[in-house]
């Protein structure tokens, strides 16, 4: 009997990449204490690809122990930008911001999932793409952040590549479901090895 998947995330973008991918499963958010963690990364001097990855599993491993029969996919998503890491903005004031920062400059995202089952890591994968903005006005920041501020505010970076957000760059080079925040590809391969889905 194949195991059931859980979602241990509030993002809907990640639920709709799996919908549309034809997996069932159960979108049951795990709550963390992000910034403790990324404080404790931060002290350590840790790299933002491992941060991501702890975050991730740390998601995975709270969910699990509430679902041991399941299959628990936690995410997460670390920006880079020269060293320097991005979240979600408060308002739309910090959003304008975190897009004029990034404007003119190249960025790293750091993707990372993890699945647990019965309190175990099965399966981890950390996903990375470059992104750089091409030199965006004052003014166009100050347009695209009041007619997108709904959608953006739930976004590292202040943008998302499958709307309006497609317009701020001049270079792209990584995987598609990785900037969106599941590196898709690899877990619906491993997922297929497992016999969890057809394939």
């Amino acid at each position: 009997m194949t195991p059931l998947l859980i979602l241990a995330s509030g993002s809907e973008i990640r639920a709709t990449l799996l919908k549309n991918a034809g997996l069932s499963f159960e979108a049951r958010p795990a709550r963390i204490d992000e910034e403790t963690i990324r404080a404790s990364f931060t002290a350590e001097n840790a790299s933002l690809r491992d941060l991501a990855d702890a975050l991730a599993e740390m998601k995975a491993r709270k969910g699990s122990d509430r679902n041991p029969e399941a299959l628990v996919l936690g995410c997460d998503q670390i920006l880079d930008c020269g060293g320097e890491v991005f979240s979600k903005p408060d308002d739309p004031e910090a959003a304008r911001a975190q897009l004029r920062a990034l404007s003119g400059r190249t960025h790293r995202l750091h993707s990372a999932a993890v699945v647990f089952q019965a309190g175990e890591p099965l399966w981890r994968h950390v996903g990375q793409a470059r992104l750089t903005m091409r030199h965006i006005s004052d003014s166009y920041i100050d347009d695209y952040v009041e007619r997108n501020w709904e959608s953006i505010r739930h976004s590292v970076g202040c943008y998302k590549l499958e709307e309006e957000g497609v317009r701020l760059f001049a270079r792209i080079e990584g995987d598609y479901f990785t900037i969106l925040g599941l590196p898709l590809i690899e877990l619906l391969t491993w997922l297929g090895i497992r016999g969890d889905i057809a394939s």
